[in-house]
């Protein structure tokens, strides 16, 4: 096979070394061979230990094998390099919901030696572009359900020459796939070569690329899976998360596979359906945020759970009420966890043998976390402050100036406010910043007033989270309206359904309320924490 030169693209905009957090890779777990290439661990393995029948990835319509997996991903590769001219260090967008071929996607892009930069279903085109240009992304793969956003985007973004779509029907690569070869011999990979940019959102709206290493995904497997989680290849893994999310990849990817296990996967999974599919099909781990966890709570009557064996939680806050409450129902002590794109997945939990219900656990093995004062000086026990963590993952912006305010003294500085008891369990205060958290989702409150400001009747606006019992915060917009218009029930399903059609529809304002004018410093600055007293 004739491979394209290596594109350096990765390499030359990763931050400067001296900006890096301080990685600690000295324990067990997290030692690596100097060339590596993660999707012949996940995957490749498992058919040469004579796991090839073992059942994989399980939708409602139908069940993957191990092999079924690995013949489609090297089909896949195949296609990729062959067809559509895919060279090492390439980036390619991945679009698609829950599905088996996203996950092939993700596994061939690597295994190729490309970037996968997955993105979610809800994406419209202009939030594409935005990653497409900051990634430089040459490549798509989306499912064609997808394809008029995607379409949209390539329209406006030069870098994005070659596109496929699968899913079946005129215009795919499907039957096209069938051509190609069942092997491919895996990219000879360094350890420490980029293969997945997740994006993430930070408070100003603009998307934020966080550059992860092979390493890093067998990482986290080593990690949170195997030290806190501890499957078996009998689990059958399940969740809501997007696969798009890290929180996602790990636990319904990187997890199930790493453990020779099988993955149950939803292309929509709202609580009611997750809970009828872990039921049918008899799933024993469940991945999910705590808002989920209490809308199941609400629906057990007359249904059979006892194949449910671990619960993580994660993506939001986890309140102490929650725990009792499953843990009372369901028998199950909730896994609950912190992590972070920039960190990849979950680095505070505990296993369900030392978790302290409200705490969310000390570090996983490996990792080191502290809390630190604003002048960068650890406080007292039980005293909140910033939390700081390091470990074998961390932080690497690309090509970001908010590397230097993620990136401190060496510790990734996490951007949530958090106490450590004397026995080093770490409990939840606060974020730190003014991200919106709801339902698991990250939401930028200046993208939402973005969207809200391209409608006609908005002057002015201001976004805020405010506390929810359900979700943990709602959106909530703050509206002067232009001089022409009137505030009435019609005009906030206006503005709701207009944010909807601009940005992904999860993060819409569910709550409107209108003023006469945003509450402002002699300076013109806008006082957000008056909009939160209201």
């Amino acid at each position: 096979m004739n491979r394209l030169p290596r594109d350096t693209f990765a390499d030359d905009h990763l931050p400067p070394r001296e900006q890096w957090p301080e990685l600690d890779l000295s324990h067990p777990a997290y030692h690596f061979p100097e060339r590596l290439n993660c999707v012949v661990e996940l995957l490749d393995r498992w058919i040469e230990r004579g796991h090839g029948d073992h059942r994989c990835l399980v939708t409602p319509e139908a069940t993957w094998s191990y092999r079924d997996l690995y013949e489609t991903v090297n089909r896949l590769a195949n296609h990729l390099v062959n067809e559509m001219h895919l060279a090492p260090g390439n980036r390619v967008l991945l679009r698609a919901p829950n599905n088996p071929m996203m996950v092939a996607g993700y596994l061939a892009v690597i295994k190729a030696g490309g970037i996968a930069v997955g993105t979610m279903p809800m994406l419209r085109a202009g939030e594409l572009s935005q990653i497409i240009d900051k990634a430089e992304i040459s490549h798509a793969l989306c499912d064609v359900r997808l394809d008029a956003d995607l379409r949209t985007a390539a329209e406006a973004s030069p870098s994005l020459k070659h596109y496929a779509f699968f899913g079946g029907g005129a215009g795919t690569i499907d039957a096209a796939l069938a051509e190609q070869p069942a092997e491919f011999e895996a990219w000879d990979s360094a350890a420490d070569e980029t293969c997945l940019i997740a994006f993430t959102s930070g408070t100003t709206g603009m998307p934020k690329g966080t550059m992860h290493f092979h390493r890093d995904m067998l990482a986290i497997c080593e990690g949170f899976s195997q030290q806190i989680l501890r499957p078996g290849a009998d689990d059958l893994f399940t969740g809501s998360p997007p696969i798009a999310f890290t929180f996602g990849l790990g636990g319904l990817v990187l997890f199930p596979l790493h453990a020779g296990a099988a993955t149950l996967l939803l292309e929509r999974a709202p609580p009611l359906k997750l809970l009828e599919h872990i039921e049918r099909e008899r799933a024993s781990i469940v991945f999910t945020a705590p808002t989920a966890y209490r809308t199941m709570l609400t629906e057990l009557d007359g249904r059979d759970l006892s194949c449910l064996r671990k619960a993580v939680s994660a993506g939001e806050h986890l309140p102490e009420a929650t725990w009792h409450e499953v843990h009372k129902k369901l028998g199950l002590a909730l896994i609950d966890g912190i992590g972070a794109t920039e960190m990849l997945h979950i680095f505070v939990s505990a296993p369900v043998d030392a978790i302290r219900p409200g705490s969310t656990g000390l570090p996983v093995p490996g990792y080191t976390a502290c809390i630190l004062d604003d002048e960068g000086n650890e406080v007292s026990a039980n005293t909140p402050g910033r939390l700081a963590v390091r470990g074998p993952t961390g932080c690497r912006y690309l090509a970001d100036d908010r590397q230097s305010r993620y990136v401190q003294d060496g510790w990734n500085i996490t951007g949530d406010t958090f106490r450590m008891d004397e026995d080093g369990y770490l409990w939840y205060v606060a974020r730190s910043d003014d991200m919106i958290v709801s339902s698991g989702y990250n939401i930028s409150g200046p993208e939402v007033e973005n969207a809200l400001l391209t409608h006609s009747a908005v002057a002015e606006c201001a976004v805020i989270g405010v506390p929810d019992e359900v979700r943990g915060q709602l959106v909530k917009a703050f509206v002067v309206l232009a001089e022409d218009r009137e505030a009435d029930d019609g005009l906030v399903v206006a503005l709701q359904e207009h944010v909807k059609r601009t940005i992904a529809p999860y993060k819409y304002p569910r709550a409107i309320a209108f003023l006469d004018a945003l509450p402002r410093t002699a300076t013109g600055k806008l006082q957000r924490y008056r909009l939160r007293d209201l």
